[in-house]
């Protein structure tokens, strides 16, 4: 071991292997600080505008619909709201997945800007935890800001009528967009082991948002499972039928892609 002689209270001198594996993960490893500075000051730019605008319409939305509310619509809203939370971890799964498996970071325009943070993410775990509130929520908040924009839409052109009719289909949807927009916060939180509000700790424990001991079961090498990171309820039923692997054979089968050879790139580069 490098550094047996050295004095009491000094720091061993590692050799070229030994710093090497201590590089292997997070910040220092040479494939996360290459990707660390991909971002740039135009992805940064897109992020503020559609955080500013999806939370602009979400408090627009929310109002309408709590204005709208009726005791009646208390069954098929709760049942909106479960539903919603179902397939906004399935569209989770189905988003992480197919950029942790497919693509590569030199894709024009959606490589360095979507892809790039799933390949970060699994050298530097802990990066995510550094990230603000911008950095975090962008690229979600983009996604949902069209369904929020038709929200809008109706509310400012439809009869109240209309609007009373369409209310459980509203929530449901707006629930689905909440728990979309919030997907990736949870996903930070998951990762976040000091700090975290009382809140969050008994949403994680109580499984109702992923859990942290959930989510650990996905950053086992290779990353092939568990890639729902809204709740975590479908993680173990999805695993069970082998869902993602069964999608990976038909894409390999027709395309001859090898799943997560990129990420597996991005992992082995140590200079």
């Amino acid at each position: 071991m490098a550094g047996a002689e050295d004095g009491p209270g000094q720091q061993p001198e590692l050799d070229e292997d030994e710093a090497a594996y201590c590089r292997r993960w997070g910040a220092q490893h040479a494939g996360a600080r290459e990707l660390a500075a991909l971002y740039s000051p135009g992805k940064r730019f897109q992020e503020w505008c559609c955080v500013v605008l999806c939370f602009s319409l979400m408090a627009h939305n929310s109002v309408h619909l709590l204005l709208l509310a009726r005791w009646e619509h208390t069954p098929l809203v709760i049942l909106g709201v479960v539903a919603g939370a179902l397939i906004a971890d399935f569209l989770s799964g189905l988003v992480h997945w197919g950029a942790d498996t497919w693509g590569s970071v030199e894709l024009p325009i959606v490589g360095k800007a979507f892809i790039r943070p799933f390949r970060e993410h699994h050298i530097d775990p802990t990066a995510i935890t550094r990230h603000d509130f911008i950095e975090t929520n962008g690229d979600n908040c983009l996604v949902t800001l069209l369904p929020l924009l038709n929200m809008a839409y109706k509310f400012c052109t439809q009869s109240r009528e209309a609007l009373e009719q369409l209310y459980p289909w509203e929530c449901f949807v707006f629930c689905l967009i909440i728990f979309g927009t919030f997907t990736n916060q949870i996903h930070k939180w998951s990762h976040t082991y000091f700090g975290l509000p009382r809140w969050v700790i008994l949403l994680q424990d109580w499984h109702i948002i992923l859990p942290r001991k959930h989510h650990r079961i996905h950053h086992v090498s290779p990353h092939e499972t568990y890639f729902c990171i809204t709740t975590g309820w479908l993680n173990y039923p999805l695993e069970k039928i082998r869902f993602w692997r069964r999608l990976e054979d038909i894409i390999q089968a027709l395309t001859g892609e090898k799943p997560r050879a990129d990420d597996m790139k991005w992992a082995q580069k140590i200079k």
